[in-house]
């Protein structure tokens, strides 16, 4: 885990309603920037939910098939889903939402549970038993992002798509 702005000690907040807002992404030890960038959203967060990433080791690439490093990679994502969440694969071929569409997600899976997982897969990809999991496949963009650049764009649409559900300006 990389952040938690789970904010235990904070006795103000309204904790049983908070939404729980996980990004499980494969990769460790993201470079400094990335994690300024996400830390600034996350920040911004801790009034609308707890957001935190989990992160899950890198499959060892040497010498393996393609396939192989997915499934691998795939087992260590979903021994971390819990059952009660909703689970959303982050996937290129997932379908494209704006963030009102985001919004709108956000609201009606909150009818379902407080608690959101994400999946963000290495760089061969989701694992077809990850995405079969998922009761959602989004796509952030047809353009390719490097994996942990996905984490502060992911953040950041997570940011605005709660700002838009309290009724603040949305600058598009």
């Amino acid at each position: 885990m990389i952040w938690n702005g789970s904010g235990a000690s904070d006795r103000n907040r309204k904790t049983t309603l908070l939404l729980k807002i996980e990004l499980i992404a494969v990769g460790t030890k993201p470079p400094a920037w990335i994690m300024a960038g996400i830390d600034q959203y996350a920040d911004r967060l801790k009034r609308q939910c707890s957001f935190f990433i989990t992160e899950i080791k890198s499959a060892d690439r040497r010498k393996k098939p393609v396939e192989s490093l997915r499934e691998e990679e795939g087992r260590a994502m979903l021994s971390a889903l819990s059952s009660s969440a909703v689970v959303v694969a982050m996937d290129r071929l997932g379908k494209n939402w704006s963030t009102e569409e985001f919004a709108g997600k956000l609201q009606a899976w909150s009818q379902q549970s407080n608690h959101f997982q994400f999946l963000v897969g290495g760089p061969d990809g989701l694992a077809n038993a990850c995405l079969g999991r998922a009761q959602e496949s989004w796509s952030l963009s047809a353009l390719t992002f490097p994996h942990f650049l996905v984490r502060v764009l992911f953040a950041e649409q997570v940011y605005r798509a709660l700002m838009v559900n309290e009724g603040h300006p949305y600058h598009k």
